[in-house]
């Protein structure tokens, strides 16, 4: 009964929305050296780092393309950093000095801009966005930004994606799930087997959604259990260096422990 609910409560997407097959392998690059050869039915890129051509030859082979866009962070090295006034840039985020946190709330000033860059992705032939930085309103970004405003924000900027015909990933944010399940289209997690919150993700699951999920391994779960219980669940599950480099493992690199019999 509950699962049919939660299931009620996702829309279908429009006929020209494709999304990410569940379950699937994936792989996320997003810092050189990258493997465009990998053999995976889905793949997260920095638009800035891959050609055109590059992007053709992907979609060729079949592989789903998802475009990484950080909605909540002003990056330094963007060619449009200088369309940002100074006053939506808050606080540097973290240990991430080239990155510094936006005002989400004025829509008035970062719509627009996101969606431009929503259309290089569409123009570029990728599938979906990733809406990276999501989680604001639960960082110091120097703005009192509430879940709220995120939730505003994301429903925002998700309109713009679908009238692009690009799907929208939740990134993370474990405690919105039941508020985005109704915006978006699929989602991405960062060590939720590690930090133990993959079952907020529950609401995606029983909308037989694509969950993406990618551990560091810098500081890795017990990747025997949380492959074996990624497939129960149907997330896709990978192991990536901090970089987000070429480098990858998969539940393959870790097969379930064979029990010896006694004798």
């Amino acid at each position: 009964m509950f699962a049919s609910l939660l299931l009620a409560a996702i829309p279908v997407p429009a006929a020209d929305i494709r999304l990410p097959p569940r379950g699937a392998e994936w792989d996320w690059q997003l810092s050189r050296p990258l493997n465009l050869g990998r053999s995976v039915r889905i793949l997260d890129l920095d638009p800035d780092l891959v050609r055109a051509t590059d992007i053709r030859r992907l979609k060729r082979r079949g592989i789903y393309l998802i475009c990484y866009v950080s909605i909540g962070t002003w990056e330094n090295w963007r060619s449009d950093r200088q369309r940002f006034p100074r006053a939506v840039i808050g606080r540097t985020y973290g240990e991430w000095p080239d990155e510094r946190f936006l005002d989400i709330r004025r829509l008035d000033v970062l719509v627009p801009i996101m969606r431009d860059r929503f259309r290089r992705c569409r123009d570029l032939d990728f599938d979906a966005v990733e809406a990276d930085n999501m989680d604001v309103h639960d960082n110091p970004s120097g703005f009192r930004i509430l879940p709220n405003d995120t939730v505003r924000y994301v429903r925002a900027l998700a309109r713009e994606a679908h009238a692009l015909g690009l799907a929208m990933a939740q990134k993370n944010v474990p405690e919105l799930p039941p508020r985005l399940v109704g915006i978006l289209d699929f989602a991405i997690t960062e060590s939720c087997f590690r930090d133990g919150w993959c079952r907020h993700m529950r609401p995606w699951l029983h909308g037989r959604r694509a969950v993406l999920d990618a551990e560091y391994r810098n500081r890795p779960p017990d990747m025997r259990r949380a492959c074996r219980d990624a497939r129960r669940l149907g997330i896709s599950l990978i192991l990536k260096d901090e970089d987000l480099t070429r480098w990858r493992k998969t539940c393959r690199n870790f097969p379930p422990s064979r029990t010896v019999p006694h004798r």
